[in-house]
Formats: C-alpha cells, sequence, structure tokens
C-alpha cells in the first residue's frame, strides 16, 4: 500500500506530509530504559537455570566481598593488639582464598551472563529480521537500505555489552549494596545516614547526564546508519562512480557522513568527560565524612579503629553501584538508544495484512479483473482512476503505454504488493483481500528487467524458485529456459560462484537463470515487467524462446516497450494516464490508426518514398 492511505482506503499522512518513515502517522512513545530492561527480561527468562546460577554466584560474591573488610577489623582490633602472630598466617590465608574464590565466582557468572547474552542477541535479531520480512514493499519504499541494515546489525551488537557484563555487574553491585547498607546502618546508623545523604545527588546528576547522553546516542547511531547507508550506496554502484569519474565526489559525501558521526561521538565524549568528575567528588565526599567523623567517633571512644577501616572498606563496595554506573553509563545510553531504534521497526504495523479468517486460494485457472480499482502513492499522484481490465485465463494480455501509465503499478497490484484505496481485484472470484498472502503469492511468477540474484552459486538461485527442488529438475528449469549450455561451459557448472548481484553473468544470461527460476515455481499466473528491455537481439531470441515455454497454459501479463514482443498476445491493452485508451490485438489496433500504431511507427518507422 501507498505511504498514504490506510488498510480501509482512507487517505492518511504520509511522509512527505511531515511523518516519520516507519509508522502509519502515530506519533510512537520512545521505549523507556526499563521498557529495554523488560524485553531482555522476555528474551532471557527461558535461560532461568543459567540465571540462577548466575544470581547464587552474586550471592557468594556478595558474601566474600563482605567477610574481608571484617577480616581486616578483627586483624586491626584483635590480633594487633594482643599480638597473637601466630594466627595471622590464617588471615593472609582468608584473604587470599576470598580473592582465589572471587576470581573463580566471577569467571562462572561472566561466562554465564555471556552465554545469556549471546542468546537473548540471536532471539533479538532474529525477531527483528523476522518481523521486518512480514512488512510489505511501501516499508522498503519509505526506508533506506543502510539504515534497516545498521539496525540489524550494529543496533542489536551494541546490547551486547550491557546484557553480557553491565548488567550483572549492576546486579552484583546492588545486591552488595543492601547487604552492606544494612550491615553499615547496624554498626553506626549516624555515621551511615550521614554517608547516604550524598547518595541522592548521585542519582540526580546520573538522571541528568542519562539523558543528555541518550539524545546524543541517538544522534551517534543515526550517523553510523547514515555512513552505512552510504557505504552501500557507493559499493553496489561502484561501477557508475568510475564511470563518471565521480570518486572524489564520492569521497567528499562520505567525508561529510564521517564527519557528522565523529562530532556526534565528540559531544557523547565530552558530556562523560563532564559527569564523571562530579561523581568522583561525591565519592570523594563521602570518604570525607567517613574520616572527619569516624575519627572524631574514635577519639570519644565510641568506635574502634579496626571499625573505621572496616567501615572505609564497606564504603568502597557502597559507592561501587554509583562509581560502576557513572563507568558504564555510556553503555546503558548507547543501548537505549539502539534499543528505541530496534523498536521503531518492531512496533511498525503491515499496511497489507490477512484477514484473520481469510481463505487459502486454491489452484487457479487465473482468470483476474480489476474492478473500478482507485490507486495512488500519495493524493496528489494519483496512478489509477476508476480502472476496469480484464485478463482472460491462460490467455497473454500486454499493457502498453508511456512511462508513468500505470502499468507497473498494475502488475505490483496482482501480487497485493500494494492494495488499492478503492476497488476490488479478483482471481477467479476470489477477492485478494479474501485469501491469504503466502497461497496467492506462490501461483504467481514474476520476471522483471531489474534482475535479483543472490550471492551463491547458480544452481541456489535456480531452486530459490522451489528450495525443494532435485538437482534434475533445476537442470530441467534451467535447459527450459535455455541456460543450460551457458552454465554447463563454466568450469563449475551449477556450482559456479556469480558473485553479488550476479556480476560475473551477462545481461541475458542472468535474465535466463531468472526465468528458470521462475519455470520451477511452475506458477499458474506470469508477470513478465520488462523482461526483455535491456538485452540485446540475440540474448532476445533465446529468451523468447524459453518465455515461450514459460508462458504456455498460463495466463500471462507482459509489460513491454519493445512492441516486437507482444505482437503474439492474445489482447493488447493501451494505457495513458492511468486509463485504458485502447485495446484489441496486434493486427486490430494497427489497423485503428490509433496511439498503438503511433507507438508501433515510432519504433519501426516506414522507408519514406525513394527520390
Amino acid at each position: 500500500m501507498s505511504d498514504n492511505y490506510s488498510s480501509n482506503g482512507a487517505f492518511r499522512p504520509g511522509r512527505g506530509m511531515g511523518m516519520g518513515r516507519f509508522g502509519t502517522g502515530e506519533k510512537v512513545k520512545p521505549a523507556s530504559v526499563a521498557g529495554m530492561f523488560g524485553r531482555i527480561y522476555e528474551h532471557a527468562r527461558r535461560e532461568w537455570p543459567a540465571i540462577a546460577a548466575a544470581i547464587g554466584c552474586v550471592i557468594a560474591i556478595s558474601l566474600l566481598e563482605f567477610i574481608v573488610p571484617q577480616l581486616t577489623k578483627y586483624t586491626i582490633d584483635r590480633l594487633i593488639p594482643e599480638r597473637r602472630l601466630g594466627e595471622l598466617i590464617y588471615i593472609g590465608g582468608g584473604v587470599l582464598g576470598a580473592a582465589v574464590a572471587l576470581g573463580a565466582l566471577n569467571y562462572v557468572s561472566s561466562s554465564l551472563m555471556a552465554s545469556i547474552g549471546q542468546k537473548v542477541l540471536y532471539k533479538f535479531r532474529n525477531d527483528l529480521y523476522r518481523h521486518m520480512q512480514s512488512l510489505d514493499v511501501s516499508f522498503f519504499d519509505r526506508n533506506r537500505t543502510g539504515d534497516l541494515m545498521s539496525r540489524v546489525t550494529n543496533d542489536v551488537s551494541i546490547l551486547q555489552q550491557m546484557i553480557s557484563s553491565s548488567m550483572m555487574q549492576l546486579f552484583t553491585d546492588f545486591f552488595t549494596f543492601g547487604a552492606i547498607a544494612l550491615y553499615m546502618l547496624w554498626i553506626d546508623w549516624r555515621l551511615t545516614l550521614l554517608l547516604l545523604a550524598t547518595f541522592p545527588f548521585m542519582i540526580l546528576t546520573t538522571r541528568l547526564f542519562g539523558r543528555r547522553m541518550r539524545s546524543s546516542f541517538r544522534k551517534v547511531q543515526e550517523s553510523v546508519a547514515d555512513v552505512s547507508d552510504h557505504l552501500h550506496n557507493s559499493l553496489t554502484g561502484i561501477r557508475l562512480i568510475k564511470s563518471f569519474t565521480a570518486e572524489d565526489y564520492e569521497s567528499e559525501r562520505f567525508s561529510e557522513r564521517a564527519r557528522r558521526n565523529m562530532d556526534a561521538n565528540i559531544r557523547v565524549v565530552r558530556l562523560r568527560a563532564a559527569y564523571e568528575p562530579i561523581i568522583d567528588l561525591l565519592n570523594f565526599l563521602g570518604l570525607a565524612i567517613v574520616l572527619v567523623f569516624g575519627a572524631w567517633l574514635a577519639i570519644n571512644g565510641e568506635m574502634t579503629i579496626g571499625t573505621i577501616v572496616a567501615f572505609l572498606s564497606y564504603l568502597r563496595l557502597l559507592q561501587n553501584p554509583i562509581r560502576h554506573v557513572s563507568r558504564i553509563i555510556n553503555t546503558i545510553q548507547q543501548s537505549a538508544a539502539a534499543h528505541e531504534r530496534i523498536m521503531e521497526v518492531m512496533n511498525t504495523k503491515a499496511d497489507i495484512v490477512e484477514k484473520d479468517n481469510a481463505d487459502t486460494l486454491p489452484p487457479v485457472r487465473g482468470h483476474i479483473v480489476f474492478r473500478d480499482v482507485e490507486f495512488g502513492y500519495s493524493r496528489e499522484a494519483e496512478v489509477l482512476s476508476r480502472f476496469n481490465l480484464e485478463l482472460e485465463a491462460g490467455q497473454v494480455t500486454a499493457l502498453v503505454g508511456s512511462s508513468g501509465s500505470g502499468k507497473t503499478t498494475i502488475a505490483h497490484l496482482i501480487p497485493r504488493f500494494y492494495d488499492p484505496q478503492a476497488g476490488e481485484i479478483e482471481i477467479d472470484g476470489y477477492s485478494l483481500k479474501d485469501v491469504t498472502i503466502a497461497s496467492l503469492r506462490e501461483q504467481i511468477g514474476i520476471v522483471s528487467q531489474e534482475i535479483v540474484l543472490f550471492n551463491g552459486t547458480i544452481g541456489e538461485n535456480i531452486r530459490y524458485g522451489n528450495t525443494n527442488a532435485t538437482e534434475e529438475e533445476v537442470a530441467a528449469a534451467a535447459r527450459a529456459a535455455n541456460a543450460a549450455a551457458f552454465i554447463e561451459a563454466f568450469p563449475g557448472g551449477y556450482d559456479t560462484q556469480i558473485g553479488e548481484r550476479g556480476v560475473r553473468l551477462s545481461g541475458g544470461q542472468k535474465q535466463r537463470i531468472s526465468i528458470a527460476r521462475a519455470l520451477l515455481k511452475n506458477p499458474r499466473i506470469v508477470i513478465l515487467d520488462e523482461a526483455t528491455a535491456s538485452l540485446d537481439t540475440e540474448s532476445e531470441q533465446h529468451i523468447q524462446e524459453a518465455l515461450a515455454l514459460l508462458l504456455k497454459g498460463r495466463t500471462c501479463l507482459v509489460i513491454a516497450h519493445r512492441l516486437s514482443t507482444i505482437r503474439q498476445a492474445d489482447r493488447i491493452y493501451v494505457l495513458e494516464q492511468g486509463r485504458i485508451a485502447e485495446s484489441g490485438s496486434h493486427d486490430e489496433l494497427l489497423q485503428r490508426r490509433g496511439r498503438y500504431s503511433q507507438l508501433y511507427e515510432m519504433q519501426f518507422p516506414q522507408p519514406g518514398p525513394a527520390i
């Protein structure tokens, strides 16, 4: 469906009218950090055995960290005054044992969290990719390929560090924080309350800088997407760039995007550089409170020196959450910005949707009817207006006309890449909106001028028409498409790598592979959209022979500028400005001396009288 119409035909503002690329006009509330953690939990909760083991490690780590300051206090207050030298070896062994145990527990917890994190990322990335696959063609019309690639790869990967290490670090710190805060209150509530008085300022500072960092990271992610999009376009169009000697021009454009990314990163660094000294100042303020007030209590005999030393150790553990947050806020806010960009896609709803009770389309004869169809990509650009067309089953119907007359739009409406804003399209009496999309498209084969081949082997690209096809069936489809001769001439045969977009093949070879792919699918309806427009005469002849076999007994819609390719069509429709100007067979239209005759004479001018 176009950007500007809803599924029920009502006009809605589109991208060109100030709305965002992803939504359908509704303003989506940005995802919160809490929402991000909630979604991570939804993905991670199935890994509860590993999570339980990691939590057990956290509890053990907290207990060990609690014990070490107690050993210090006991040494200072008991062993040193009482000169109990024999017990010092046990104290040293206890500290070293605790250090070894802490190392082992940290290793286990980190390994478990890394495993959980990778599984969560796997689910995140799969969910995002599957959702993108479920969206309709208009979504991809509105959005840049490089930006979508960046969301699936870069934005999901950014979550990895936070899930694998930062979340465990935060959980460990805050569990330890709660336990030690209670113990410190029990030792001396006055000193503890004075110390905790600095924490609200730390939290407010973190919130203030966190919001600004998140906004800045959002700009970083967007600038990375710009760089990725430009890189994708320039690499796929490298031949065009070199043919126009535009290397310097493209380098300048890339440099400008890279500069915006650099500036965005510098803003983030400056925010972090301002944030960390403030947190350090508040941490030192807490240290000063413990030293001054604790020393005063010790001088008055209300606290031992060992207790002060233990208090200082616990202070370090108590400040760890804030200290660590100040370090990983960078990761948290970057992840939050990445999560927002991911959820923009996940929250996007497809315009082309099936009814809840949609029927499975049975094998069709291929009788297609357009009835009072209206369609436009925007209100200002109406393509079809009260359009009526009938394609007889088992016949070849051709569409000709000027560029922009609506030929390709008609081809896109049949497989329901878009929905009309009004009117009805039927196949064998079934409305397209009443049947499942999969059962409709399974019976349609499309061969277009814009050939799409994937980086892989020739056999893999042909088998895309039927992934369960045997090697014999693939070879048979290639022979039927007049492609077997050149395929078998390659040293690797059907296992020959064709490169990205089939760059190692000629235009005619690529087109014959696409026809073999369509033959292997064995569709009931075939759409040929300028299938031979850019080919030389010899290649066109080979492809016409292949098409003759492909079209046999099938309903076919042919869109062509070359009128020589449609002379044998059962019926030809001439389109002008989204309406049918005339129709008939090739000979009938030539006799009428109308628009078709004008187009024919332009392509095949008759020689003038001899002078």
